[in-house]
């Protein structure tokens, strides 16, 4: 199959990074995390993460590139060694081949500019921070992409039931596909045990299941709530934070995810989206910005031609995008 030793590698990854993120997480003090210069909120997690993640990379697939959210700028600062030395821990507790310096390498092997030329994985070692922070939901993202396009994703959820119809079920999933080969769910702790997974079959947009962000600096809480109305949806809608959202359409757990642009000039950046976006492809779904595109990422490291996310099931994605689009008006 195109992409096995790819996909077995990347699942691998992201199950590392997921178990340093839950010890990281239950155990959070101030001292492990710090604010960026954009302000943006940053953890031990996330450094170890994408130390782990791109390191495991670097092993299997040398001549690859990747574009990571972080850079090992801030911990070679001197007043940030003791937020250094417990990403060196805790990445050690996982993989106890890594050192300072090849932590701190691999961190920076996410460096690369992207675009439509060659191949080259994207990764957010934490999507959703705020969330991570506040015990909620958080994903490990990983995506595959070639001249431009996404071939393969995998989420990393330590925090999602793995059934969507029990919130009290066994918790943390490992999500993920392959282009042209479906979508497959499995527990974090037996990623061999996968399902396939899919979307709804909703068809009537007031009987849709709507999620959005958590943070109202990340989507337009007022417009969705006005798209949700203009069409006549009875569900209460739920939040959450991460690509978890991506996670929730494509196992039918909601029907549509709306990221609706907060800012003039914002620029969704290519690792917030890339493996959500070939997940949810695979498990039946569809997907454009507000106003019907489709998501071009073979233009560096954000969307600069796209503005938003519509994500949904696909018998409702039409009229949705409608919507949005006349919400705009």
């Amino acid at each position: 199959m195109p992409y096995e030793s790819e996909l077995s590698v990347a699942k691998e990854a992201v199950r590392k990074a997921s178990l340093l993120c839950s010890a990281a997480q239950s155990g959070l003090v101030d001292a492990e995390k710090h604010d960026k210069a954009d302000k943006s909120p940053v953890t031990v997690a996330d450094y170890g993460a994408q130390a782990l993640v791109l390191s495991t990379l670097a092993q299997a697939f040398p001549a690859d590139p990747a574009v990571g959210e972080e850079d090992s700028s801030d911990l070679r600062k001197t007043e940030n060694a003791d937020l250094f030395s417990r990403v060196v821990e805790y990445a050690q507790k996982v993989d106890s081949a890594l050192d300072a310096d090849s932590i701190l390498a691999a961190i920076d092997r996410g460096n690369h500019s992207g675009g439509a030329q060659g191949r080259f994985w994207t990764l957010d070692p934490i999507d959703g921070t705020k969330g991570f922070l506040r015990g909620e939901q958080y994903a490990v993202a990983l995506a595959l992409i070639e001249k431009g396009e996404v071939v393969l994703g995998v989420l990393g959820c330590p925090n999602l039931p793995v059934d969507p119809r029990s919130p009290d079920s066994e918790k943390g999933c490992i999500l993920y596909a392959v282009k042209g080969q479906g979508a497959f769910q499995a527990p974090l702790s037996d990623i061999s045990a996968a399902i396939a997974i899919s979307t709804d079959s909703v068809t009537d947009p007031d009987k849709a299941v709507f999620c959005e962000s958590v943070e109202s600096g990340h989507t337009a809480h007022g417009r969705s709530a006005a798209i949700t109305s203009a069409l006549g949806t009875s569900v209460e809608p739920f939040r959450m934070d991460s690509q978890c959202k991506y996670a929730a359409v494509s196992r039918g757990q909601a029907s549509v995810y709306l990221r609706l642009p907060t800012r003039p000039g914002y620029e969704e950046k290519i690792w917030d989206h890339a493996a959500g976006y070939i997940v949810l492809l695979e498990a039946g779904g569809r997907i454009s910005d507000t106003f019907g595109k489709e998501l071009d990422f073979s233009l560096g490291q954000t969307l600069k031609n796209n503005k938003g996310i519509v994500a949904t099931s696909p018998a409702v994605f039409e009229t949705v995008v409608k919507a949005v689009i006349s919400s705009a008006k």
